[in-house]
C-alpha cells in the first residue's frame, strides 16, 4: 500500500525513497542506486550505461531490468472492459484474452493522464500496468469511475522484471517455453523456474522481449535464475532511458503529460477504429477536431549536427530565429554514436529534413528534424 503522510512525517520533510523487493540483490550486483519516482532504483551497474545499452542491442544479448516500481492492478467483473473503455480511446471491448494493448487515460481536454498497458486475462479480468509516478493518480481515477459489479485490485505485492534484447526469446524457450511462443503483445500465465508468473511479450526498448510479473516472495529466486542464463546481464535506468529514446518511445512527464494530446504526441494510433465512430471517451471531441485540423505543435525526432547532446527543456528555433518549440528528451544514442532528441515543434516545421536551431548555452546549434524511431524496432513479428 502507498506510504501514508502524517503531520509528523510532513514536518520532517519528504519521505525517503521506497525500496523494491530486489534492493539487496541490486546492491550485491554493484548497482548504483538513485531516487526515481519515489523509489530507490539502480541507474547502472559496474559495466556502465554504454555497455548495458549495447548488450541489450547485441545479436544474442538480453538485458534484465527491474521495473517493479510500476503500478500493477487488475479489474474484475463482467463489465470491466466497458468500464475501462469509457476512460481511454483504445478498443478494450475488442481485446481478446491472451492479448495486450497500449493505451492512454485521457482527460476532458484530450490530455494524457498516463499511458498504460492493458491485458485481457479472461473475459471478466483485465491486468493493468501504469507508470510509477502516476500510480496514485491512475488507480484512484479508474476506481472512481467503476460501475457496480466491477472492482479494482491493486498488486503492490508483485515485482515486474523486463527481459529485453534479441537473446530474450532463447532464454524464455529454456525457462518458460509457453512465453517463448507468445506473439508480440501476447499475454499469459507462465511457470518459470517453479514460479507462477504473468508474462507479456512486450517492453520499452524497441527490442524483442518480455515483461514478467511475479509475487514478491519469488522475486530473488526468479531474478537470479534469469541472471544465470549466459545471454542475460543486469541493466539499470540509464540504459532503459537511452534505449527507449533511440526507439522513439515517450516518457511520461517528459514527452507526454496531461496537457499533451495523443494527436500532438504522434500517438493517434491509440484511438481505436471503432472508437472513431462514437468518440465516447474523455476528450473525444477535442481529439476528433485535432485529427481533422491538426495541432499547433507536433512531436518529432531531432538530430543535432555536432556531437553535443541537447536535453530538455532546450529551446528550439526556426532558421529565422523565431521560437519553434522545445526538447522533451535528449541524449547520446550509443547505437548511432551520435546525439538524438525528441521534442515538439510548430506544425509548419515538423516535416523531416527541416532545419532548426537548438539554443544551448546562448548559442543556436544546427539540427535537423528526422523521422522516428532513430533505431528500427525489432519487436517479434
Amino acid at each position: 500500500m502507498p506510504d501514508t503522510i502524517t503531520s509528523e512525517t510532513a514536518a520532517a520533510g519528504p519521505l525517503p525513497p521506497r525500496t523494491v523487493p530486489l534492493d539487496l540483490l541490486h546492491r550485491a550486483l554493484g548497482g548504483r542506486m538513485v531516487p526515481f519516482a519515489g523509489w530507490s532504483l539502480p541507474v547502472q551497474y559496474g559495466a556502465g550505461v554504454l555497455a548495458e545499452h549495447l548488450h541489450c542491442r547485441a545479436a544474442a544479448g538480453a538485458a534484465l531490468f527491474d521495473v517493479s516500481h510500476m503500478g500493477q492492478a487488475s479489474l474484475h467483473g463482467s463489465g470491466a472492459a466497458a468500464a475501462l473503455e469509457a476512460l481511454v480511446p483504445g478498443d478494450i471491448l475488442g481485446l481478446r484474452p491472451g492479448r495486450q494493448r497500449y493505451t492512454v487515460l485521457t482527460n476532458p481536454d484530450g490530455g494524457i493522464i498516463d499511458d498504460l498497458m492493458v491485458a485481457a486475462l479472461a473475459p471478466d479480468r483485465l491486468f493493468l500496468v501504469v507508470n510509477a509516478s502516476r500510480r496514485e493518480v491512475d488507480l484512484p481515477h479508474i476506481a472512481a469511475h467503476l460501475p457496480a459489479g466491477v472492482t479494482l485490485e491493486r498488486h503492490d505485492d508483485r515485482v515486474l522484471l523486463a527481459l529485453q534484447g534479441p537473446g530474450a526469446a532463447a532464454v524464455m524457450a529454456r525457462l518458460g517455453p509457453v512465453a517463448a511462443a507468445l506473439p508480440f503483445m501476447g499475454f499469459g500465465a507462465v511457470r518459470i523456474g517453479g514460479t507462477d508468473c504473468l508474462v507479456s511479450r512486450s517492453g520499452y526498448t524497441g527490442e524483442d522481449g518480455f515483461e514478467i510479473s511475479a509475487p514478491d516472495a519469488q522475486a530473488d529466486h526468479l531474478a537470479r535464475l534469469l541472471l544465470e542464463q549466459p545471454e542475460v546481464k543486469p541493466a539499470g535506468l540509464g540504459a532503459r532511458d537511452s534505449l527507449r529514446l533511440e526507439a522513439g518511445l515517450c516518457l511520461y512527464g517528459n514527452d507526454i503529460d496531461d496537457r499533451t494530446t495523443p494527436v500532438a504526441a504522434g500517438l493517434a494510433w491509440v484511438i481505436g477504429r471503432r472508437r472513431r465512430d462514437d468518440w465516447g471517451f474523455p476528450g473525444g471531441t477535442v481529439l476528433r477536431e485535432q485529427l481533422q485540423h491538426g495541432t499547433d505543435m507536433v512531436r518529432v525526432g531531432i538530430r543535432p549536427d555536432g556531437r553535443a547532446p541537447a536535453r530538455a527543456p532546450t529551446a528550439i528555433v526556426g532558421e529565422d530565429g523565431a521560437p519553434a518549440g522545445h526538447i522533451t528528451s535528449g541524449g547520446f544514442a550509443p547505437s548511432l554514436n551520435a546525439p538524438v532528441a525528441m521534442g515538439y515543434v510548430r506544425r509548419d516545421l515538423a516535416a523531416p529534413g527541416t532545419r532548426v536551431g537548438l539554443q544551448v548555452r546562448g548559442r543556436s546549434l544546427p539540427a535537423c528534424v528526422v523521422p522516428l524511431p532513430f533505431v528500427p524496432h525489432r519487436f517479434a513479428r
